[in-house]
């Protein structure tokens, strides 16, 4: 009977063939090195980044369909759930080892090497360091970009709702004209004892013009601005 074939004593007696026992603490040694060098170089570029006019080189064959996206569907996706698209350089939370590997691998499989990354993820995580489902890109070129790697938590599922409100001009302007008329009812309801369209006119009026100003006077002294204006901008307020 012929034995069994043991295929890490098999993998043991190749290595042996191109690595001398004598060296191997060396060899392993110079392996992590390596590794450790490549990460501290993406973790270089990462925090360096800067996008700009930077375009990465793609191979065409090994393209995923599944993770080229235009600007303008980053666009109306941070708008609607209030994310900042920005680069990778005022990301302040940390990088899981699976996005270093991403990196990696993809400009192993497209024999390039990546720059100018840029990243989606809320406001906060410019700020400190959380996890709440970041998003890392690279550019391609003409306003297009390939998701590398997503981690964290998904956002929640109300985060759109939460933010319908301030999401443009047009929104927070029905949200007021909804909450005013909602306002205006209560108050009527309570303090009138009869019809008087003129009064409810005011009531109406009143209410609108308050909650108009409060929300002024609230976005300038927080530096709060529409989602619109905020998806990619480092100046206005993190929040």
């Amino acid at each position: 009977m012929l034995p069994n074939v043991d295929i890490k004593n098999e993998l043991l007696k190749e290595r042996a063939n191109t690595v001398n026992e004598e060296n191997l603490t060396a060899w392993i040694a110079d392996i992590f090195q390596q590794v450790d060098k490549s990460r501290a170089e993406i973790l270089q570029k990462l925090n360096d980044a800067s996008g700009g006019n930077t375009t990465n080189q793609f191979d065409i064959d090994n393209i995923d369909s599944q993770s080229v996206f235009h600007i303008s569907q980053i666009e109306k996706v941070c708008v609607t759930y209030r994310l900042r698209f920005l680069d990778t350089k005022y990301f302040k939370g940390e990088y899981p080892e699976e996005a270093i590997s991403a990196i990696t691998n993809i400009e192993k499989q497209h024999n390039t090497t990546l720059s100018g990354f840029k990243i989606i993820a809320p406001s906060k995580l410019f700020v400190l360091k959380e996890a709440d489902d970041p998003l890392l890109f690279a550019p391609i070129g003409n306003g297009y970009y390939y998701l590398i790697h997503k981690w964290g938590n998904d956002l929640n599922f109300f985060r759109k709702f939460k933010y319908w409100p301030i999401r443009n001009e047009y929104n927070f302007l029905l949200f007021s004209v909804v909450i005013s008329i909602l306002g205006t009812w209560l108050t009527y309801s309570i303090f009138s004892k009869e019809p008087n369209p003129s009064y409810a006119v005011i009531l109406f009026m009143f209410h609108f013009k308050s909650m108009i100003a409060v929300a002024i006077f609230y976005g300038v002294a927080s530096g709060k601005n529409f989602n619109k204006y905020i998806w990619k901008s480092i100046y206005n307020k993190l929040n």
